[in-house]
């Protein structure tokens, strides 16, 4: 009986661990999946259709993968209180966007791997002026959901079956 409260107990301390931060731990499980879908999404396009645009009035599938990880870099860094970018360009290749995607999604690994529930009522500067750094957060992820909808149009174009769909086909 002894170990049997024993067991329990060190059951529900590794539970109240476990929830000590369940909305950045949350934050980081949407960030993750995020990131590894861009980087199936991104890897599929074959290079010869990185300069692919459905029609002429918007951005090619090398440049929206590039702005995203532009934008991405840029809100990392800005909320470890650093300004880095990463040297992207409408001629870059997909190596150099693959690159460049590796150097962002370690910027972004850093931020999220350390967050914890407290730090998303920091206020930090962002779009407008100073906000709680989980509204910047948010709106980098709904930022880079929105750019990952768009481009597996571009790849359904190409006949290409994205990411988030392959247990959906047949």
């Amino acid at each position: 009986m002894k170990n049997l409260i024993l067991v329990i107990a060190a059951g529900a301390c590794l539970m109240q661990a476990q929830d000590a931060n369940p909305l950045s731990a949350n934050e980081k499980q949407s960030w993750n999946n995020l990131k590894n879908l861009l980087t199936k999404e991104a890897a599929r396009m074959p290079e010869e259709h990185y300069k692919f645009k459905p029609v002429n009035e918007i951005q090619d599938f090398g440049t929206r993968v590039a702005h995203i990880v532009t934008s991405n870099m840029r809100t990392c860094a800005s909320l470890k209180g650093e300004q880095k970018t990463v040297s992207l360009t409408a001629t870059s290749s997909k190596a150099d966007i693959a690159a460049a995607m590796k150097d962002a999604w370690d910027e972004c690994d850093a931020v999220f791997n350390s967050l914890t529930d407290a730090d998303l009522h920091k206020m930090v500067a962002g779009r407008g002026g100073q906000r709680p750094e989980l509204a910047v957060i948010q709106g980098m992820l709904e930022h880079s959901q929105e750019m990952y909808g768009y481009m597996a149009v571009y790849l359904r174009l190409k006949g290409i079956v994205p990411p988030s769909s392959d247990r959906n086909e047949p």
